[in-house]
């Protein structure tokens, strides 16, 4: 009843209403007597007149500005993830999409569309936009500058970064002397033209670099630690030199920029001792705090739009002010990551890639139309790489680095990246550079950023030491070495559970490695060791109560299941083993049909559906990750579900044919060797039954073992039996068979753990 009597209120309030809202209108039209209307009539069709409106409509600035950003995120993100594919950084990926969607390509070959998506009346919204991005994305910079390390460890590191910064600032200005005549604006002093080109060549990209570091994994070595510094060290080095090239840009002279220099001085110095102190003291009271109110967030970020509106009036640009109210935060790691993560979304992946596009549509690469103009390009870019790598090298071995550490050192100094860009436009702004200058230092930024990748890998190759991998691999050349990599504490518990039972008592001659790899822009360089503590400390707990020594491994990558695959196929374990949750089969059809749970969109899913190298309806429900990694790996692939495993002394397993007997066999000998497991193996096709051989290989194992595993004849089981199992181990064919034919098993299951071995 009460069912009908909301439905007739519902009817009643909104006709009524409604019959109100029509005689009211009556009402109103009888007022219009007497007025001069003018009523706006046309000789156009009803459909031609809407036709106009949605056309106008497509035009207003705002709805052209949401277009332009939905496409330059879209293309921004397929070029970010083709660069990932081939190992490098997704930024390079940004970069060159800015550039695609530009004049260089979009707009030479589709200028139709170019003129329609990006014409010249909307530029101005587009760089203010892009501009507010570069505030966010600087504030951050100085938020990722962990100034502990530049105190205690910036000793060696200075000397190679300011080294990497006056050699190659020097010889950008002896650039500037031969290229002045012709490629220095008119109106350009050659003081500010030189003092432009040299910063262009003494930049490094400090978050690219960081983020380079973190993927392969050298952030705790001596090497990482030099680098990160050197790299901060410049970042805040180069930012302070800017500021003043900026100011002596704008005055004319240095004579003229010297109060300028001495107002910006003036205001760092009230940053430092007047605002960080009162930063840090609000840091300390609510350091503990779950969640930042809102009255203490707008401080944060009131202090960042005033410190950016300050340097932008006295004369420094903007996005230094962005840059020190970052660097001067309070030093509390929770607390940075908790703003950094309040901005970074929106900066890196809204607002950013608009800047990368702004960029691409002021660089003009058919302007490079004569051999001549491309031989200054390769100049440029052979001053500024002899200038950064080579500069860094050399100090780098000076202070006492060996050959190999050193010329990493150099190839990541090298890094220039978005900071360069940032630079380049400042000096685009300010009209020190020329088109064709500008378009040539973008291809030397782009060039420089790419080359870090194969010249770290070149470095690695020249200096690897067989002898030392021999040596390595004849160690543990007998040993059972088992692979876990987990997302989740709980996860990774359970997974040294299954990695324990099949090695518990012969530790001596086996190995367990834990890995953990965490996306790369989910992680900053600061707190890499807060992070790994956090997510190790229950996996470490439990093998202390195990009595198990563990390796652990914990690393950034921008491709995780690749990185997986491939390092568990390079260091040549007997078993990878990996965890997911429950969701692959309690997930939505829609989860199934498209084969994700975790990811929306996957490209190379995609691709490979569209060419027919992969079936979309494929049974087996895992999410694409593990389904990449099934595909990938080169040895056996165990996939654990986990249903709050906590003991695997009893042991269930269907068999379906005799193949999965064959897989099967060295597992159950491990378990019932290592944990005295009870393990019931059931014949759930009768095939096991039929086949006299393999039978008299479980009865021989039987014998071997006659209470700890027994053969079942029953075809299914109910349950009651189901909830005696704590695991069940089973082929990826018979999951797929129990998927296919929605076995009632799925329901009541206890932990799986699903082995795939290579055909």
């Amino acid at each position: 009843m009460k069912k009908f009597r909301n439905g007739i209120f519902y009817i009643g309030i909104i006709g009524g209403f409604s019959i109100l809202m029509y005689w009211i209108i009556l009402l109103g039209v009888k007022l219009e007597m007497g007025r001069n209307l003018k009523i706006p009539t046309s000789d156009k069709s009803q459909w031609s007149e809407f036709l106009d409106s949605l056309v106008k409509n497509l035009h207003h600035p705002l709805a052209l500005l949401l277009a332009q950003i939905v496409t330059i995120i879209f293309v921004a993100r397929i070029f970010g993830w083709i660069c990932i594919k081939i190992k490098q950084p997704a930024v390079i990926g940004e970069m060159i999409a800015g550039i695609v969607m530009g004049p260089s390509l979009v707009g030479m070959y589709l200028p139709e569309f170019s003129a329609v998506l990006f014409p010249s009346e909307s530029l101005g919204n587009l760089q203010f936009l892009s501009q507010i991005g570069l505030i966010l994305f600087m504030y951050i910079v100085g938020m990722e500058i962990d100034m502990k390390i530049l105190r205690n460890k910036a000793h060696d590191a200075v000397v190679i970064s300011h080294a990497s910064i006056i050699i190659p600032f020097v010889m950008g200005m002896g650039l500037a002397y031969f290229i002045y005549d012709e490629f220095a604006p008119a109106d350009v002093q050659f003081s500010s033209f030189g003092l432009f080109t040299g910063i262009a060549m003494s930049i490094t990209a400090f978050p690219v670099l960081a983020r380079i570091v973190q993927e392969r994994g050298i952030h705790k070595t001596k090497l990482g630690t030099i680098v990160i510094t050197c790299a901060a060290a410049d970042d805040i080095t180069a930012w302070c030199i800017l500021a003043v090239v900026i100011a002596i840009v704008k005055a004319g002279s240095f004579g003229s920029a010297i109060y300028t220099v001495l107002l910006a001085l003036g205001y760092v110095f009230l940053m430092i001792k007047v605002v960080r102190p009162f930063l840090k003291r609000i840091g300390d009271l609510y350091a503990t705090s779950d969640k930042l109110s809102k009255p203490i967030v707008a401080i944060f970020f009131l202090t960042l739009v005033v410190s950016s509106y300050l340097t932008e009036i006295i004369g420094i640009h903007a996005l230094f002010g962005a840059f020190i109210a970052g660097a001067i935060m309070p030093e509390n790691i929770r607390f940075r990551n908790l703003f950094i993560e309040k901005v970074e979304d929106v900066a890196l992946v809204l607002l950013l890639p608009l800047f990368f596009v702004f960029t691409g549509l002021r660089t003009q690469i058919g302007l490079l139309n004569e051999p001549h103009l491309w031989k200054i390009a390769g100049l440029i870019f052979v001053v500024a790489v002899i200038g950064k790598l080579v500069s860094s090298t050399l100090a780098a071995k000076f202070v006492g680095q060996n050959w190999k550490d050193s010329l990493s050192i150099g190839a990541l100094m090298n890094t220039r990246g978005l900071t360069e860009l940032v630079a380049l436009n400042i000096g685009y702004d300010l009209g020190v550079l020329t088109p064709e200058l500008f378009s040539m230092m973008v291809i030397m930024a782009l060039a420089t950023t790419f080359m870090t990748g194969p010249a770290l890998d070149l470095i690695n190759w020249i200096f690897k030491s067989g002898k030392e991998e021999n040596e390595h691999d004849s160690i543990l050349k007998n040993k059972y070495k088992i692979l876990l990599s987990f997302d989740r504490p709980e996860s990774g518990k359970a997974l040294l559970k299954v990695a324990d039972g099949l090695t518990n008592k012969r530790p001596e001659s086996s190995e367990i490695t834990a890995m953990h790899f965490l996306p790369t822009e989910e992680m900053h360089h600061y707190d890499t060791d807060t992070y790994e503590s956090e997510k190790f400390k229950a996996i470490i707990q439990e093998s202390v109560e195990l009595k198990r020594n563990i390796t652990t491994m914990f690393k950034a990558s921008a491709d995780i299941d690749n990185e997986i695959v491939n390092t568990a196929n390079k260091s040549k374990h007997d078993l990878l083993l990996i965890g997911i949750g429950q969701s692959i089969y309690e997930g939505s059809l829609l989860g199934k049909v498209l084969g994700f749970t975790t990811r929306l969109i996957n490209p190379e899913k995609l691709i490979n559906t569209v060419t027919g190298k992969e079936n979309i309806m494929e049974s087996a429900p895992f999410d694409e990750g593990t389904r990449q990694i099934i595909s990938k790996a080169q040895i056996p692939v165990g996939i654990l579900i986990d249903k709050n495993l906590s003991d695997i002394s009893t042991i269930f397993i269907p068999l379906f044919n005799v193949k999965d007997w064959e897989i099967m066999q060295n597992y159950v000998q491990k378990f019932i060797q290592n944990i005295d497991a009870r393990i019931i193996l059931l014949d759930a096709e009768g095939k096991i039954m039929s086949d006299l051989d393999t039978k008299e290989k479980i009865r021989r194992m039987e014998m071997a073992a006659p209470n700890q595993l027994s053969l079942r004849p029953e075809r299914t089981v109910g349950e009651d039996f189901l909830a005696q199992q704590n695991l069940m181990l089973i082929t990826l064919e018979g999951w797929k068979h129990i998927v296919d034919t929605k076995s009632l098993w799925l329901s009541n299951m206890p932990s799986t753990l699903i082995i795939a071995e290579e055909d």
